[in-house]
């Protein structure tokens, strides 16, 4: 396992991270038990991985308290990377609605005790906004009382998860350029390069490490989704047309070429080519067994593309990797 520093902290992270919302929510086909999930956490851990990142919200608690479970005892050895924002505590979630935000002092303070309490801990390495809108990038007051919990040693640092269909772009580089954010987490993956691009370029001048999730595409880039595949109501990517699964394959046709050149497949490629930027701290895949745990732990080998190669997937991806969209019917 290859290490980074997030940003303009001083905190080690290792380049692949666990995202612990797949043990809190069965919104990824597999509903995970407790016993499981904390041989998962505890095979990342001896693998390498140190940073583990959730939300209070995942499960209402119960991805922080099993985080919190595996890891009590060595906790200065783990970075816990939680994320706060939504009412959780006096609304009802339904489905995958979302809940009301309070992105406030008042509201902050509430939800950062429950969550070192589930967690077993009295700090929090990375605290993040959840999902804000730029009413929340814009509260002076809120990001103000956050440096103080910083100054204070209950937070480590705090940054920024962007939703893109709640708040993206406009936020990402407002809090990129305005605020005092450690890091920024976005989708970011080879096959959906905007606007991460911009964050990442706007990032550099300021010292903001990226957070990186859904860098496989919700499974298209590691062949867990093809065009026979379908998804359980449940499941976070049941929105997804088969018209965009199949122009999708169609492009990952089309990087194979690149991908045997180096003797990876395509999983290999999308990490890595992520990986190839130095100013992305952390890739967060989905992971819901030990297996894919290991197999993406192993692909933080430091043997990543050079400038040349990692420009031509961008190229590839302004020409829409050379693909006809396909009619929607």
């Amino acid at each position: 396992m290859k290490y980074r520093t997030l940003g303009k902290s001083r905190i080690k992270v290792s380049e692949i991270g666990f995202g612990a919302w797949t043990i809190g929510l069965d919104w990824w086909g597999k509903k995970i038990d407790d016993d499981e999930a904390i041989r998962m956490l505890k095979r990342a851990y001896d693998l390498g991985i140190n940073f583990y990142e959730t939300a209070d919200m995942y499960g209402k608690g119960k991805s922080e308290k099993l985080i919190g479970q595996a890891f009590k005892g060595i906790r200065n050895e783990i970075v816990y990377s939680s994320k706060w924002g939504y009412d959780m505590y006096n609304e009802q979630q339904i489905g995958h609605s979302e809940l009301p935000q309070k992105h406030d002092k008042e509201f902050l303070q509430f939800a950062l005790g429950q969550s070192l309490a589930r967690l077993q801990t009295d700090y929090i390495d990375v605290y993040s906004l959840h999902n804000p809108k730029m009413q929340a990038i814009n509260n002076e007051k809120l990001f103000a009382a956050l440096d103080a919990l910083v100054g204070k040693g209950t937070i480590r640092s705090h940054g920024a998860a962007l939703g893109p269909a709640i708040g993206w772009k406009d936020e990402g580089l407002e809090a990129i350029k305005s605020r005092n954010i450690t890091c920024l987490q976005t989708v970011y993956n080879v096959l959906k390069q905007d606007p991460g691009r911009d964050f990442i370029r706007e990032a550099e001048r300021h010292n903001v490490g990226i957070m990186v999730r859904v860098p496989d595409a919700s499974g298209l880039l590691t062949g867990k989704v093809t065009a026979d595949t379908t998804f359980d109501k449940n499941d976070h990517r049941s929105f997804r047309k088969r018209e965009f699964i199949l122009e999708a394959m169609k492009k990952i046709d089309n990087m194979k070429p690149i991908a045997s050149s180096k003797g990876w497949n395509i999983a290999e490629l999308a990490i890595k080519f992520i990986l190839s930027q130095k100013q992305i701290s952390v890739v967060l895949p989905t992971m819901i067994d030990v297996e894919e745990i290991e197999m993406f732990a192993s692909l933080a080998d430091g043997k990543y593309l050079n400038p040349t190669e990692a420009a031509t997937l961008e190229e590839m991806y302004e020409k829409n990797f050379y693909v006809t969209p396909v009619a929607s019917k």
